[in-house]
């Protein structure tokens, strides 16, 4: 199945998930869950990462154990936080400060989740392979990340 046809698949689930009156925790861990599911090749880690305070603590999550705990500007995910932008990483070894919760992660996308113009949280997904992320990853999953933010606004507390 093609990407762009396994990324519809995905918006249509999340899209039920986050109209659903289930707890915002239930929410992340079915969306997590389903993006592992349509993407078990590339998405070798996918999970989520919530804001309190100046830290992203780890949330729902599908994959091997993760970084806890990610300072506000450090690695991809504190640098997405910080810039207030999606990052794209073709190689995680070639970006600066880069955090390896697992040595398998070879590429990466994170996505804020903003609302109300405050970031949230963020969607983190890492891929064995190099340049497995690109625009058209970036498009769909910031698409997903703005119906998802609603029920991370509800866990996040933000400076």
């Amino acid at each position: 199945m093609e990407k762009q046809t396994r990324y519809s698949e995905l918006l249509s689930q999340i899209e039920v998930f986050a109209n659903d009156a289930d707890h915002p925790i239930s929410v992340l861990c079915n969306c997590a869950a389903v993006m592992k599911t349509i993407f078990p090749e590339e998405y070798f880690w996918v999970g989520f990462y919530i804001v309190e305070g100046g830290e992203l603590i780890l949330g729902p999550f599908q994959g091997t154990p993760a970084c806890t705990c990610i300072k506000f500007g450090r690695g991809v995910c504190g640098t997405a936080w910080k810039e207030q932008c999606t990052l794209v990483v073709e190689d995680v070894e070639k970006f600066p400060g880069h955090i390896a919760c697992s040595s398998l992660s070879r590429s990466e996308i994170v996505v804020p989740l903003k609302h109300d113009g405050v970031v949230v949280g963020e969607i983190d997904i890492d891929s064995t392979q190099l340049s497995t992320f690109d625009n058209e990853d970036r498009i769909y999953l910031e698409h997903a990340a703005e119906m998802i933010a609603p029920y991370m606004a509800k866990l996040a507390k933000p400076l």
